[in-house]
């Protein structure tokens, strides 16, 4: 067997529901590392496994993700368990925080193996944004409120995710639910104090890597009386909260640098270095394909042993068989807890 190919810090995404001459070469280049896959890429479970299977021929060390929550943001549908947003879990349990935390735990366990079924090895999941009810981007994707009720759901979630051979991704660190601004469109600046950041927003962080967590995702936010950077470009938020004040030692994903979010740090190419130089294991770069070759040929010689053993532990622990999966009592029966959840009323 031959040894695996490092892995290099850029994850790419795909035109369309098969691979192209031109993604070939690019999965191939040494800066490559990770593929996120989008609703543009799916067609049917049998498609994804088809085109999982080709991505894995090419370069079977790369890492497969995909944004797949719940509720707005689940990329596989037809032939996927729908799932609910974060905010129902506890919405259905009427206030029994034990009831909500294991709906939650099913929850996490039934996104990860449908996932797992089909050779994805992560989930940019779970949220651990703290709703304050001014955020539409994140809104009922947040799990609660309440630091606290949010920390433990979404540990809960993630426990389920564990369970299932999937490694999870906090996001958006330190916390993009006290912005209205989306940062898909624009640069978010929230004016609040780190004292109220730290007491509120981290309280999810904190728990989660006690917990274990395996990725963070920082925010393309700006926290103007902390720092003026946003916090994906920040070796503030990175280095000095998240890894020594925090003790994170996973991964630390970039958001996507074709966001607005992004666009302070110059090209895309710019926009790689600075996010890298804060301390981000591993960029996003999304949507543009032209953008995508700059990147990976500016990359070409990036290089670490440390990084690339926090991306190894990112992949799926174990196989899970489709067939078997949906033959057994274990997802029957979370599929129908999950499915009582989607038609209590409120929920469309």
């Amino acid at each position: 067997m031959k040894p695996a190919k490092p892995l290099g810090p850029v994850m790419l995404d795909l035109r369309g529901p098969s691979l192209t001459p031109d993604e070939k070469d690019k999965l191939t280049h040494p800066a490559a590392g990770g593929l996120i896959l989008f609703s543009r890429n799916y067609e049917s479970p049998e498609q994804l496994t088809n085109l999982v299977a080709d991505i894995r021929a090419l370069r079977p060390e790369i890492l497969i993700a995909v944004d797949h929550e719940g509720g707005r943001v689940q990329r596989f549908r037809e032939g996927f368990t729908r799932l609910p947003p974060a905010a129902r879990y506890r919405e259905q349990s009427h206030g029994q925080a034990e009831a909500a935390e294991a709906v939650a735990e099913t929850g996490g366990w039934l996104m990860a193996a449908e996932l797992r079924a089909a050779g994805i090895d992560f989930s940019f999941a779970p949220v651990l944004d703290v709703d304050c009810g001014i955020s539409d981007i994140i809104g009922d994707r947040s799990f609660s409120r309440d630091p606290f009720e949010a920390a433990r759901l979404a540990r809960a979630f993630a426990k389920g995710m564990r369970q299932a051979g999937m490694a999870a991704v906090g996001k958006h660190f330190p916390g993009h639910g006290g912005v209205a601004e989306d940062s898909h469109l624009a640069l978010p600046v929230d004016r609040r104090p780190l004292a109220e950041i730290e007491t509120r927003d981290l309280q999810p962080f904190r728990t989660l890597i006690e917990f274990g967590l395996e990725g963070v995702m920082p925010a393309h936010v700006v926290y103007e009386n902390v720092d003026e950077r946003p916090a994906g470009f920040s070796p503030f938020w990175i280095r000095d909260v998240l890894r020594r004040q925090l003790g994170f030692d996973g991964t630390v994903f970039s958001d996507d640098l074709s966001m607005a979010g992004a666009a302070f740090a110059g090209n895309h190419v710019d926009r790689a270095r600075l996010a890298l130089e804060a301390g981000c294991d591993m960029v996003l770069v999304c949507n543009v394909p032209d953008a995508a070759g700059d990147v990976l040929e500016s990359l070409g010689n990036h290089s670490d042993t440390e990084r690339e053993s926090r991306l190894r532990r990112m992949r799926g622990r174990f196989p899970v068989d489709r067939n078997a999966l949906l033959s057994s009592e274990d997802w029957r029966r979370a599929a129908e807890l999950i499915a009582s959840i989607n038609e209590q009323p409120g929920y469309a």
